[in-house]
Order: C-alpha cells, then structure tokens, then sequence
C-alpha cells in the first residue's frame, strides 16, 4: 500500500462538525465540538489511520 502525507487540523475538524451539528439540528458550544474533535483525532491515531507528528515552527 502507498504512504501518502495528510496533514489534520483538529481545528478544520471542530469546525466541520460544529456545521453539520448545526444543520441536524443541535446547538453546540465551542467546547463541545473542540472536544469532539479531539476524541476524532484521538480515534485516527489509535486505528493507526494517522501518526502524530509534532508541529514545526516556522520561524
């Protein structure tokens, strides 16, 4: 199988979900979707979909 770079923002994440729990109906805070994307991004690495690499300064 290729290895392919993929760079996750659980930002991009929070913000993702905070729009479609809006638009099923749900009104979420800022914590709770920060949360969510956490646990998402939290999942990704413990089914090895993803490896967490630490940020570079770009200086």
């Amino acid at each position: 199988m290729k290895e392919i770079e993929v760079f996750i923002d659980t930002e991009e994440i929070a913000e993702f979900f905070f729009q479609e729990l809006i638009k099923r109906g749900y009104a979420p805070n800022e914590e709770e979707v920060e949360e969510i994307a956490d646990i998402t991004f939290d999942y990704l690495i413990a089914k090895s979909i993803i490896d967490e690499e630490p940020e570079e300064d770009t200086y």
